[in-house]
């Protein structure tokens, strides 16, 4: 449970309709199995201590009777159990019958939450067995657990964990436009768990999946969904058993429709605490009961995915749609600003990652105003570090694009600089690279003047994160289309752009500038091939995207973003190296705020963005001490 992470667990068990004793055997050695898995919360489906398809054996004052007595032979079992569990059964409460969902820890029956909306329409006729609990609010007594609270509106709060704060509904509760849910999480819950009997039909499966999905988004919330399985009654329906746990909008697990059992996944609770206190319009109420319960501390396991390209989409089905997304984001931005200015545009081709893709955005943008590309003035600067790979693809790139070349030589240039201000062409020190970069946009400032047009940045969402830019060099512009495109995601959107373009020369020079190591190329070359390797000197890119991901959108500590690494990563990069990167990460963040604070416009692309104008109000002054420290404590 550290980090904010527990497992969780849905179930379905495969039950005999009406036979109690059997059901309460089978449903308390799944409580066993799952919390020998680690499993903290466990959710059973919809009256599945009788079966949901009883009809009208619900009026047998017998089959109440003997599902109340096997109701407390699970709460004793879960004295010996380190969990919370929910079971579903019917419950007869003021003479009138319930379906309930009956929860339960450490042998105390904890509270009934009685189903509010009852479906009453096509193969569903509750109304002729159960009443609606929507305004249910009471006290039952129960054998050996005295006053017993039955509300809907109950939150179940771990004491250890107070963060950890679950409510229930039961199946229709979900599919009516109003659910109960809704009200638990602007009352504090962060997990929803629904004890359902959802029968199937030809495309359900779909609609059922969305609706968890949506609703866990939609409640910045964990959601586990227990569905009723192959031991129901097939009379007229089928039950496929189709579990589901989602998190804030994407699904963790989902189970094999038309099969009984278990599915696991972690959900994070931090996380879900994180997303809702950035969000202002999340207002939350004081209008539940809270019941508290014990959990013991101990590690969770993690079995869910971490993906280590979190910027990226995992399928080529979605990097298709989003790349063209951002591309379409990044051309509007600059279009509009273009529009705006009746300008051309000035671009720097270095033949590297970000140059590239600006040069791309930039024709998109001249394509949507209906401009003669020729009206971009593409300029490639050769300098001390220069290499041939790099100059032949930033001639190759300009004209497949059909933009205006232009060639500017810095070395004499930056050599005149060198002798007036007494530095010594020999050392090649900060002095010696930042006079080239500032030479340069120099160059692109005084050609857009003279074109009446715009410089377009190129720089990156990672180099400004890490302030891997030279102030008032390539850290300047007048508008900056990669300013929140992180450089895992430019390398992706280049080769989107290459599998796509259809032009064989142009696909050929974008995959080899996929295949160039990524370098500033301000010291000079060894042998003809770039010496200055970018990700030698402040690591490897996918690490720095990974810990600004987590770091900047959920605000997580140094030891829970280090651990996800490990995860992540493992097989790939070593953990001490992890750290010695994560250490570098958070050194430069905080050092480097100073050149976030005046940068230029540019579109936000994603979640993360550094603009001081949007998402990040930081003081150049700020102290990377607390966070150090707890690095420091790792290592």
């Amino acid at each position: 449970m550290r980090h904010g992470f527990v497992k969780v667990a849905a179930v379905t068990p495969k039950i005999k309709v009406a036979d109690t004793a059997y059901n309460g055997e089978v449903i308390r050695g799944q409580m066993k199995e799952c919390v020998q898995a680690g499993a903290k919360i466990v959710v059973f489906p919809e009256l599945c201590l009788t079966g949901y398809t009883c009809q009208d054996l619900f009026f047998q004052e017998e089959l109440l009777e003997s599902a109340k007595a096997e109701l407390l032979v699970i709460v004793k079992e879960s004295e010996s159990l380190d969990g919370i569990f929910f079971v579903g059964l019917p419950y007869e409460i003021n003479g009138k019958l319930y379906n309930v969902a009956a929860v339960c820890a450490n042998g105390e029956l904890l509270g009934f939450v009685p189903k509010s909306c009852l479906p009453n329409y096509n193969e569903f006729y509750e109304l002729r067995h159960f009443t609606s609990g929507a305004d249910l609010c009471t006290e039952v007594t129960v054998p050996g657990q005295g006053e017993v609270p039955v509300d809907r509106d109950l939150i179940f709060q771990c004491r250890q964990m107070p963060k950890l704060k679950i409510a229930a509904e039961l199946c229709e509760d979900l599919w009516v436009p109003n659910p109960p849910s809704i009200s638990h999480a602007l009352g504090g819950a962060n997990v929803i768990v629904n004890l359902s009997a959802s029968n199937e039909i030809t495309g359900k499966d779909s609609y059922r999946r969305e609706l968890v999905a949506g609703q866990s988004a939609r409640l910045v919330a964990a959601y586990i969904y227990a569905s009723a399985g192959e031991g129901e009654s097939t009379q007229d329906l089928v039950f496929s058993g189709h579990n589901l746990i989602a998190e804030n909008g994407h699904v963790l697990a989902e189970s094999r429709r038309f099969s009984d059992g278990i599915i696991y996944s972690e959900i994070d609770v931090e996380r879900l605490n994180a997303e809702r206190r950035r969000m202002t319009t999340f207002e939350t109420e004081d209008t539940h009961t809270v019941v508290e319960f014990d959990l013991a501390m101990t590690e969770t396991v993690l079995t869910r995915e971490v993906d280590p390209a979190p910027f990226v989409p995992a399928d080529k089905k979605n990097r298709d749609k989003r790349c063209d997304e951002i591309l379409m984001i990044q051309a509007m931005g600059l279009k509009k600003r273009l529009e705006h200015t009746n300008a051309g545009a000035v671009v720097g081709i270095s033949g590297g990652l970000d140059s590239t893709l600006a040069l791309l955005v930039t024709a998109r943008a001249f394509d949507l105003l209906g401009w003669d590309r020729k009206k971009i003035t593409a300029v490639t600067m050769p300098g001390f570090g220069t290499t041939d790979r790099t100059y032949d693809n930033a001639v190759s790139l300009i004209q497949c694009l059909g933009a205006e070349f232009v060639e500017v030589d810095i070395k004499n240039a930056v050599n005149v600089h060198f002798s007036d201000i007494g530095q010594d062409s020999s050392v090649h020190d900060v002095t010696y690279e930042n006079s080239q970069a500032r030479e340069r946009t120099q160059i692109l400032m005084d050609i857009a003047n003279k074109k009446n047009a715009l410089v377009i940045g190129t720089g990156d969402l990672s180099e400004l994160a890490l302030g891997w830019a030279t102030y008032n060099g390539d850290h300047m512009s007048m508008y900056a289309v990669n300013a929140s495109v992180p450089k895992t995601l430019v390398r992706h959107l280049v080769k989107y752009y290459a599998d796509t373009c259809g032009e064989e020369l142009l696909q050929k020079t974008l995959l080899d500038v996929l295949d160039t190591p990524v370098s500033p190329e301000l010291l000079p070359p060894e042998n003809g091939k770039i010496s200055q390797k970018t990700e030698d000197l402040v690591g490897p890119y996918e690490l720095h995207d990974f810990f600004l991901y987590y770091m900047f959108r959920f605000g997580f500590s140094p030891d829970k973003i280090y651990r996800l690494a490990k995860i992540a990563f493992k097989g790939v990069y070593e953990d001490a190296f992890i750290l010695k990167w994560l250490k570098t990460f958070y050194r430069r963040y905080f050092a480097q705020q100073f050149k976030r604070s005046c940068l230029p416009d540019g579109p936000k692309v994603g979640t993360v963005a550094v603009s001081p104008r949007g998402d990040l109000r930081m003081p150049s002054d700020a102290a990377v001490t607390v966070w150090m420290r707890k690095i420091e404590d790792m290592g």
